[in-house]
């Protein structure tokens, strides 16, 4: 079956959820699933989840439904998760330290290969082994280890100066926590940005609506 043009960023959005629940069915020892099942699991229709999946191939039999550990590695090669892209992490405090202490960057796409801090009480300790390094070796360790994405566990009042020194030496791809606009400014950037404020905000309208009924 013939992929989709111009695929949708919700179907995107969706596909590390379904990589998620085929993760845990594949360590169940489930082999198979209907389109039914996993729309149950996924919170939407079975129509929904067979036009995500027909964008980029289909996977599925009629009568059967979908293999699970085949559908998990098509979503693996189609998420990239294969690639092990090499990332830095920039800013060790208490939040980069738990990213880095509680994220499987390997099983995501991602080879962290470096953490760099302005903090000289911190440089030259380690996070899970990797060498805390002071920023003035951003540029030569990022050509020495061909690093193409940045992680940003920054305030927002300390990334600019970053972003425009990480993205004069090519790295154009950045998770980031700092709330600071790089695309705004940096127009041919990849990024996503995450609010940690923003979910909670949204948990407590959620419980104010609940409340309110």
């Amino acid at each position: 079956m013939a992929k989709c043009d111009n695929i949708s960023m919700s179907v995107i959005r969706r596909l590390p959820r379904y990589y998620r629940f085929l993760c845990e069915l594949d360590d169940q020892n489930i082999e198979r699933i209907s389109s039914n099942n996993l729309a149950e699991i996924m919170h939407v229709t079975a129509s929904q989840v067979r036009q995500d999946l027909n964008c980029f191939g289909g996977f599925g039999q009629q009568g059967y439904g979908y293999a699970v550990k085949q559908l998990k590695d098509e979503i693996t090669k189609i998420l990239g998760l294969n690639q092990n892209h090499p990332a830095i992490l920039l800013g060790a405090g208490n939040l980069g330290k738990a990213v880095v202490a509680h994220m499987n960057f390997k099983r995501l796409g991602f080879n962290l290969v470096g953490i760099f801090d302005k903090d000289k009480k911190i440089i030259g300790t380690e996070i899970n082994g990797i060498l805390i390094r002071g920023d003035e070796d951003i540029e030569s360790f990022v050509k020495d280890n061909k690093v193409d994405s940045a992680f940003l566990c920054l305030p927002k009042n300390g990334v600019e100066e970053i972003i425009s020194r990480l993205y004069k030496i090519g790295i154009k791809s950045f998770w980031n926590f700092s709330h600071y606009d790089i695309s705004n400014n940096f127009e041919d950037t990849i990024v996503e940005n995450v609010h940690l404020s923003d979910s909670l905000m949204t948990l407590c309208y959620r419980m104010n609506e609940n409340n309110d009924t």
